[in-house]
């Protein structure tokens, strides 16, 4: 498996995640009153103000709302700016053969990385009609075989569904339902450091077993934490960077946009 950059098992790996951007094909569409394509728009002019040089961008899900090329066609033209590699997974709300055709010539949607002193598997939890998510047992093998290959490597693992719950009541019936057979191959692998998801739209930072849980906000609107019901909060969208050490540390961090003010307009349309 080549390496997709120049960086030796020597060099730290400074990652970007951006997540759950629900493009539409109408670049104007929006999600209770938010523009999506605006407010990636400003949180990839943050990346770049803040990430003079991205190791790999990561995309990890409900890059649209819509499923149409369009949308993904936007996605991957507003992302190139950031001048790094790149690679997708898809969420509940994509579709994989569009996704596909956005990604024509391209390297966009192949599952495993090895970067620095790194690999990163990439899975597909989506279920086609459903929000909740499922790993099949393709995917649960390639997870397995990409784990077993590289044991000098630290890996990261990274996914659409959360596969622990995040103390959102009403996110537990859409959630990952087979987490227990994921935890199962994970927790035969040491060299596991990391596992990272978008979904749930909000900052999620534990750890299970000396493995860190990283969940991440959208570059949309975002959902309230800890709350029972589906609401969204006035917190503003944003992005998370990782760095990956050679020695299999990982230092994280969210960043959000400033000056962001937006009230939910729940008659606007459904989430």
């Amino acid at each position: 498996m080549p390496n997709v950059s120049t960086l030796t098992t020597l060099d730290p790996v400074l990652l970007v995640q951006l997540t759950d951007s629900h493009l539409f094909a109408d670049a104007d569409g929006s999600l209770l009153g938010l523009k999506t394509a605006e407010s990636l728009q400003r949180v990839i002019d943050l990346v770049r103000a803040e990430q003079p040089v991205v190791d790999l961008l990561l995309a990890t899900g409900d890059l649209t709302q819509d499923a149409t090329v369009e949308a993904y066609q936007r996605f991957r033209q507003m992302t190139d700016v950031l001048a790094a590699p790149a690679r997708w997974l898809p969420g509940n709300h994509d579709d994989l053969i569009p996704m596909a055709e956005a990604a024509v010539q391209s390297r966009l949607l192949e599952p495993v990385i090895d970067i620095g002193n790194w690999r990163i598997t990439l899975l597909n939890s989506s279920v086609a009609g459903k929000a909740h998510g499922y790993l099949e047992d393709d995917q649960l093998q390639r997870l397995a075989q990409a784990l077993s290959e590289a044991p000098e490597r630290h890996h990261l693992v990274c996914l659409h569904h959360h596969p622990v719950p995040i103390g959102c009541e009403w996110m537990n019936a859409i959630s990952l339902h087979n987490a227990t057979a994921f935890w199962t191959v994970v927790d035969r692998f040491p060299q596991v450091r990391a596992v990272l998801w978008g979904h749930v739209h909000q900052t999620f930072d534990q750890e299970r077993n000396g493995v860190r849980l990283l969940a991440t906000p959208s570059t949309c609107l975002q959902f309230e934490p800890g709350s029972t019901d589906f609401k969204v909060s006035t917190q503003a969208p944003g992005y998370r960077w990782l760095r990956l050490l050679p020695d299999g540390d990982v230092q994280t961090g969210i960043s959000r946009l400033a000056d962001f003010t937006f009230k939910p307009d729940y008659s606007a349309n459904n989430y």
